[in-house]
Parts: structure tokens; C-alpha cells; sequence
């Protein structure tokens, strides 16, 4: 007997867990996301008529849409409780159009997934809002719109198979300008000079000048003022201070919070934060709002007080400073203060008891602080000294947690040791050492984030789905690179003598930071010179605001659209009149001093390569490809000569070859058809034969002593790869299970886990059918299920997998003979009638 009640969520884990909250009435059900979109192919967009799209059930889509039907048909009441936004506001209107709901449908929304949260939305039902879908669709149609036009002339004009996208390319170009950025920066130097103190008890004072001296010589003159002066506390300075709580997270912040604090990018974030959601452990994660609502206010206030007492309780209601911001929507917050942990994998866990201590601190009392200013005389001149520490007298909300530490620009202060104004203080040593300017850094994918937020640009659905773009369309590279080593001059006093000396440090070193490509970096200029409003930062800003009138019932969307369109379409049909873009030609980098061939640059068919020779010449031009740290537009003509002395042989071991080369791996020794990768402090061009072998040894050292044994006459090693810890035996790798340990795993454990993958995988078919490869009965992790071909289907409860025959499998499929022989029906009727 079918539920009086269907409810329809987007995900199945939400669907889940909703339907323990719902009475026996309800039955709940996913449309695991869109059910519908604008085609693939085609533009799908009719212009003429008011922009109207024409939308398809997607293909994966087609069996859901069908199951849902029919639930709907025999269900009294239907309710579409997709996400409280404009996503899913235009997921449940897409379900209203393609099940043929009326419009009185009723539509609820929550912002958590609690037990009152729900019941409370069932209490308070509403249409569907038609103003939050236009919003949604005129994002859509304007996307399509600048991606199907725009596209085709970025193929004639640049190269074939590339893509611009409204806001994806405004991304590109922050990250494009802030490389050029970074490569017309000219760094200087100063010195900054230190002075540390002794005082009794062995404690130490360190001290300051409140300047930088610009060159070494006015650091020398400084130092020698200093040389026999007496050092004099000459003012000690206490001042109270306080520090405040950050807000509650937003999408955003909560982005970059856990990019600096757990190292995940922007897409774990939301994957961890989605599951948190969905479980019912935290409210809605995508909201660019800071507001708590009374009813968390009064829990978290609860919740302080009894782990913390009252002291540490404190009030707050925070203003979101976007003044596109839903004040109605809640910041991320825990959806109970009293649970600190949550989740169901460790990344999840982490994530939650972030959310959790930045909620929690959010309502916590200031951390009161004594801030302490030592100033120091100097007697030889008028310069002074200064020393800066800082006591926490009451810790409030730092009890929980502190910002990420590069959000400050200020260094944590310790306290100052006792000191009395007068106080002679003796000099251990002086320090005057050489520091350089640093450029703007490079973007991460929360500093980008941070500054799409600051500009107005996307907003919170949008931020991890366009930095996943322009990473999977090479426009941009996510990855570490090494630094570079410079010397640095330092001047030292100590027992009134100076002494210099020279020293070596590395800088530059880049951890998971955004690179454009050259591919990136020809595709934004080519935008910026012929369509420079679809990437002006101010114009895709405006464009959001626009969207959040057509939200607010402010402005129609199609106006919207038309208005853009005119200019955009004008401009396009222009194009054929732009010129190629001039980077996709041959740079001329000079002539190669030891062969006098001229080398050149440019972007191929399968990206940009560096050119040894002339094509006129009688002997064909040498190529290389271009690592990706080199730009088509920065690279020198001695960098580009450097490529072509790859691949090259650097010597012998063991009477064979050692190859030098670089891979999609990076740099690396070949050997005996084994490959042996380079280190980040090992250069290709450079690295001797002494090296290579070394790297070599290392590595079957390395591989010996992680060895536990032979099985079956054949070694068992250990190891740690991107899939966790393994063990490794005839050329096949076994993940170890939860809770066993690499470090001190045994042989007899080693094969143990061999041999239960073995089993495993021997048990995995249940059945197979001859007359149908494609189609598979399997036993998986979560249970048996059916494969059709790269399709999974579920198996219903009850049914023996065993027993399955493949008519059946194919029905469950939505493959059934019993469709093909109705497709057939017409061509028989058809032969019937020529007889």
C-alpha cells in the first residue's frame, strides 16, 4: 500500500535521514540532484522567444524520473524538499514540471536536518518561488549563452577545444595579473637589526630597531655607533587590550578556515561539509551569512556556560558585511552546541569540530590581554630600541580557538621577563641582518576564494565548482614548486667587535598555489582584448547583483538577459575581424650561442614547445616541450636552450645506460627500463652520474628494508602511496584494513591481507551471463548489486542475488526484452501491411 505523503530530497543520504524523523505517512525519496538541465549539445536557447530554454531529462536521470512518477501518481500528497536556495529552489521546479505536479505543490525548506527543523517545515509549507528559479535560470541561460558563442571563436582565434565561462574566466584572469604581478616585482633589501639582552636568571630580552636600515653600510655605521654604548630601559609602557571572536563561518570563510587549518581544498570542504549536513549534524553549508538564529544563540549559551562557566559567555549577533547576504539564513553552526564531535571519517570529524569551535567561540567573551612596550636608550646616539610582549590576563574565547595565524600580519608576542625603567641592561649580541621585499603572494584556492568574495563575484554555490573548472581545464595548475637559493649578508656585534659574514637561504618556495598556464594566460588576453566586459571584474560583480534582483521579484529575467545579449552577440559576430592571437605565434628568444640556430617559442597543437633551428635549414629544427613552471611570455632564450639538452645520458651503472629526461611526473633517471625520480633539490640539467646512482641506491635500499619476507617465492614490501598504506607482492598492491599498522605489520599479517583480497575478489561474481557479458551480479562493499556494463543497480530487499536470471537483471536495469519488443511492434505491423 502506497504512503499517503511522498517527500522528495536531492540526496539519499538526506532522504535518509529525513524519513526517521517523518511518521509512517511519509515515504522519502532522492532525485539525486537535477533531473533535468539544457542539453549537452546544441544551444538549447530560443533567442527570438524571450531567451526560453528547452530542458531534457538527463539520460542517467531517465529511470528516477520514472520510479518518482509513479510514487507521485499513487501518493495523496506531494512535497519537494530540495536545499533553501536557488539551486535547489530550480531543482524542485524542475520536478514540479517533469512529475506534472499542479502548482499548489507544496514546497518546504530548512536550513538543518533536525528532527524540529523538519517537523516545523511540514507545519509551514509553501509554493513554489518562482522569482528564486528565474534568478537560477538566467544564471544558466547567460552561462550557456557566453560559452556556446564565445567558444567557437576562442577555437578559430587561440586553438581548438577551448572554453570561456562567465565567471571561470574572470577567475583566470585574477590569477593571470597576479603571476604578472609577482614577475615585474623588484625585491630590495634592508637589515633589520636585533638585540638580545642577557638579565638575571639566565633570562633573555630581545629588542628591536622600530626601522629597517636600507644598505649595509648604514647597518655597519648603526652598529658602530653601538660598539661600548650603555643600554638603558628608558620607558616601560602597559597598556590593557582585548581580542574579539571571528563570526560564525560563511561558505567562504569556512573555505579558507580549513584550507589554512586542515589543509583541504575548497571541493573536500564542501564534500566533508555536505555529508555533516546531511547526517544532521550541522546547518545548510552554502550561506553567506553570519546571523545565528535565537534559538542557536540560546544553545550555544547554554552550552558555554555549563562547560565553561559564566564568565566565558557573551552575547553576540553579527551583521553580515555582504549586503547581497540573506539575513534569513543562518551562518554553518553545529546543529547541537553540546556534541564536539561528529562525523563519519576522520576528515569529516576534523572538519565538524572547526565548525563547531568557530560557532562556539562566536559567542564567548573577549580574551583580555597586557600589552608591555619596553623602549630602550641607547647612549652613542638617539636611536632606540624596542621591546614588545603581551600576558593574557583573562582567556575568554581563546579557551576554544583562535583564527588561522595568517590572517594576522603581527608575529605572536611572549611576555617580557621583569624590567624597571633605568635598568642598564647588558648586551649579548647584535644582530643586523639583510631581509628582502616579497612580492604578492600567489593565490591559493581560499585566497582566491576570499578575493571572488571581495569583488562580489559568484557567490557561495559557486566558489568550488569554478576553481574545480579552471583546474580541470588547464587554464590553471594547482601545485607545489620549489624556492631558489640567494645569500643574504649579515652583521654581527658581540664583545664590541663586528664581524660579517654571508649566508645562503631558500625563498619562493610555493605550496599547493594556483600557476596560469600558458594556455590560461593566451585565452585570458585574448578575452581582455576583444570581450573585455564577459572578464571585467566590476561587470561580473553587477551581473551577480543582477541575479539577486531577479531573486528579490526586483526585475524581470529576460530583460536581464536581453540587455546583456545585445552587446555580447554584436561583439561576437565582430570577431571575425580580430586578429589571431599574437602569443599563439613564434616568440623569438635569440640565437643559441654554441650552434648559432635561432631559438624560438611557441603554443602547439599539443601546447607550448621551444624551437632549435630554422625549418629553412638543411637539417630539421630540434623540439621540447616546455615544463609547466615556464611561460611562453617570460621564458629566457638561456632557459629555453636548457631544454634541449634533455634527454641526456649522464653515465654508466652495472654496464647500462643512466637516462636523464622529464615526465608527467616530473624529473626522473631512467635505468634498466626502471624510472627513478629526481628530488625537488635535484636539477635535470644539472645532476652528474655520482647522483643519479646514489638516487638509485636509495631507492633499493629503500625497498630492501621495507621488504617483510617472500610469499610463494616472491617478496612481500611495504609501503605509504596516495590510497593509504599498502603491501606490495607480485607486482600487486593490498590496501591494509582500518586499525592495522604499517610501521609494525608482520609477514604472517601481510599475508593474511593478500590472501583475503584474493578471496575477496574470487568470491566478488555471483553470476555472470555468457549470452551477455556486459551484465554481472556482484557482491560489493555495501552488499550485492548488478553491473550493466558501467552501471551499478540496486538489488531490492528480499531477492537472492544468486537467483537472478538476466531478463531480470535487465528489467531492474530499466532494460527490459519487454521494451525492445515494443520498439519492435510498428516494424512488424510495417511488414504486415506489404503483405
Amino acid at each position: 500500500m502506497a504512503k499517503k505523503n511522498l517527500v522528495i530530497v536531492e540526496s539519499p543520504a538526506k532522504a535518509k535521514t529525513i524519513e526517521g524523523y517523518l511518521g509512517g505517512d511519509f515515504q522519502v525519496k532522492s532525485s539525486y540532484g537535477h533531473v533535468r538541465d539544457l542539453p549537452d549539445k546544441g544551444l538549447a536557447i530560443d533567442i527570438k522567444n524571450g531567451f526560453l530554454p528547452t530542458y531534457e531529462v538527463s539520460p542517467d536521470k531517465v529511470k528516477v524520473v520514472n520510479e518518482l512518477r509513479q510514487l507521485a501518481k499513487s501518493s495523496q500528497e506531494v512535497w519537494l524538499a530540495t536545499d533553501d536556495d536557488r539551486e535547489g529552489e530550480a531543482i524542485s521546479w524542475h520536478l514540479k514540471e517533469t512529475l506534472g505536479l499542479p502548482d499548489s505543490t507544496k514546497r518546504i525548506v530548512f536550513r538543518e536536518i533536525t528532527k524540529g527543523a523538519i517537523q516545523k517545515a511540514i507545519q509551514n509549507p509553501r509554493t513554489i518561488n518562482q522569482d528564486l528559479v528565474n534568478a537560477q535560470q538566467a544564471r544558466r541561460v547567460l552561462d550557456r549563452l557566453i560559452g556556446f558563442e564565445l567558444s567557437p571563436v576562442l577555437w578559430e582565434k587561440v586553438k581548438r577545444g577551448l572554453s570561456a565561462g562567465r565567471v571561470q574566466s574572470v577567475a583566470v584572469r585574477l590569477v593571470v595579473e597576479r603571476e604578472r604581478d609577482i614577475d615585474k616585482f623588484k625585491s630590495k633589501s634592508s637589515f633589520k637589526v636585533v638585540a638580545l639582552f642577557r638579565l638575571e636568571g639566565g633570562k633573555v630580552l630581545q629588542a628591536e630597531l622600530a626601522k629597517n636600515l636600507e644598505t649595509a653600510e648604514l647597518a655597519r655605521t648603526f652598529l658602530e655607533k653601538c660598539r661600548g654604548a650603555i643600554f638603558t630601559i628608558k620607558n616601560l609602557e602597559t597598556k590593557p587590550a582585548k581580542k574579539s571572536p571571528a563570526p560564525p563561518f560563511t561558505t567562504s570563510t569556512l573555505q579558507q578556515e580549513a584550507s589554512r587549518k586542515l589543509g583541504y581544498s575548497v571541493a573536500s570542504t564542501m564534500l566533508y561539509a555536505q555529508k555533516l549536513y546531511e547526517a544532521g549534524k550541522i546547518s545548510y553549508m552554502r550561506t553567506d551569512s553570519t546571523n545565528l538564529s535565537e534559538e542557536a544563540i540560546s544553545k550555544s549559551k547554554a552550552s558555554i556556560i555549563d562547560q565553561f562557566g559564566d564568565s566565558y559567555s557573551q552575547v553576540r549577533k553579527y551583521k553580515t558585511k555582504n549586503e547581497s547576504a540573506q539575513e534569513a539564513h543562518e551562518a554553518i553552526r553545529p546543529t547541537e552546541f553540546s556534541v564536539a564531535s561528529a562525523g563519519e571519517t576522520r576528515q569529516e570529524q576534523r572538519l565538524y569540530e572547526l565548525i563547531w569551535k568557530r560557532a562556539i567561540a562566536s559567542q564567548m567573551a573577549d580574551a583580555q590581554l597586557e600589552r608591555t612596550t619596553a623602549t630602550i636608550g641607547i647612549s652613542t646616539t638617539s636611536e632606540e630600541l624596542i621591546a614588545q610582549g603581551e600576558v593574557i590576563k583573562f582567556d575568554g574565547f581563546l579557551k576554544v580557538y583562535l583564527e588561522s595565524k595568517d590572517d594576522e600580519d603581527e608575529e605572536s608576542k611572549g611576555m617580557l621577563p621583569p624590567l624597571s625603567i633605568g635598568q642598564v641592561l647588558d648586551l649579548d649580541n647584535m644582530k643586523a641582518t639583510e631581509r628582502f621585499s616579497r612580492p604578492p603572494a600567489r593565490f591559493t584556492e581560499a585566497s582566491l576564494v576570499k578575493e571572488l568574495e571581495e569583488r562580489g563575484i559568484g557567490r557561495p554555490s559557486t566558489y568550488a565548482p569554478t576553481i574545480s573548472t579552471i583546474i580541470k581545464r588547464e587554464y590553471v595548475v594547482k601545485e607545489d614548486r620549489p624556492g631558489k637559493e640567494r645569500s643574504f649578508q649579515e652583521l654581527v656585534l658581540k664583545d664590541n667587535a663586528i664581524r660579517e659574514s654571508t649566508g645562503k637561504e631558500t625563498y619562493g618556495t610555493e605550496k599547493a598555489k594556483l600557476f596560469p598556464t600558458t594556455i590560461g594566460m593566451i585565452v585570458n588576453d585574448f578575452l581582455v582584448q576583444n570581450f573585455d566586459n564577459v572578464v571585467d571584474f566590476k561587470f561580473t560583480a553587477d551581473m551577480e547583483e543582477e541575479f539577486d534582483k531577479i531573486a528579490e521579484g526586483q526585475i524581470e529575467w529576460q530583460r536581464m538577459i536581453d540587455n546583456f545579449y545585445k552587446n555580447f552577440h554584436s561583439t561576437i559576430e565582430q570577431s571575425s575581424s580580430a586578429e589571431k592571437s599574437s602569443v599563439t605565434s613564434a616568440r623569438e628568444l635569440g640565437i643559441d650561442p654554441k650552434t648559432g640556430k635561432p631559438v624560438s617559442v611557441r603554443l602547439g597543437k599539443y601546447g607550448p614547445y621551444a624551437q632549435l633551428g630554422d625549418s629553412k635549414d638543411e637539417q630539421k629544427p630540434q623540439y621540447a616541450n616546455l615544463p609547466k613552471d615556464k611561460l611562453l611570455e617570460t621564458i629566457t632564450l638561456e632557459e629555453a636552450i636548457e631544454l634541449f639538452k634533455l634527454p641526456r645520458t649522464v653515465g654508466e651503472y652495472e654496464g647500462k645506460e643512466l637516462l636523464v629526461n622529464i615526465g608527467k611526473l616530473g624529473p626522473y633517471v631512467k635505468f634498466d627500463d626502471k624510472y627513478f625520480n629526481l628530488t625537488p633539490e635535484d636539477d635535470p640539467y644539472t645532476i652528474d652520474e655520482e647522483r643519479a646512482v646514489q638516487l638509485i641506491e636509495e631507492k633499493r635500499a629503500a625497498e630492501v628494508s621495507e621488504m617483510l619476507g617472500l610469499f610463494e617465492n616472491n617478496p612481500i614490501t611495504k609501503g605509504k602511496g596516495r590510497f593509504g598504506p599498502y603491501v606490495k607482492h607480485d607486482g600487486k598492491f593490498f590496501s591494509l584494513p582500518r586499525g592495522m599498522n604499517l610501521a609494525t605489520i608482520s609477514l604472517e599479517e601481510a599475508i593474511t591481507v593478500i590472501q583475503n583480497k584474493r578471496n575477496a575478489e574470487a568470491n566478488k561474481v555471483i553470476r555472470e551471463f555468457p549470452e551477455n557479458p556486459s551484465v554481472k551480479v556482484l557482491n560489493g562493499q555495501y552488499g550485492p548489486y548488478i553491473q550493466i556494463g558501467k552501471r551499478n543497480v540496486r538489488i531490492p530487499k528480499g531477492t537472492d542475488p544468486a537467483t537472478l536470471t538476466l531478463e531480470q537483471c535487465l528489467e531492474l536495469g530499466g532494460e527490459t526484452p519487454a521494451a525492445e519488443e515494443k520498439e519492435k511492434k510498428p516494424a512488424r505491423k510495417k511488414a504486415e501491411s506489404k503483405k
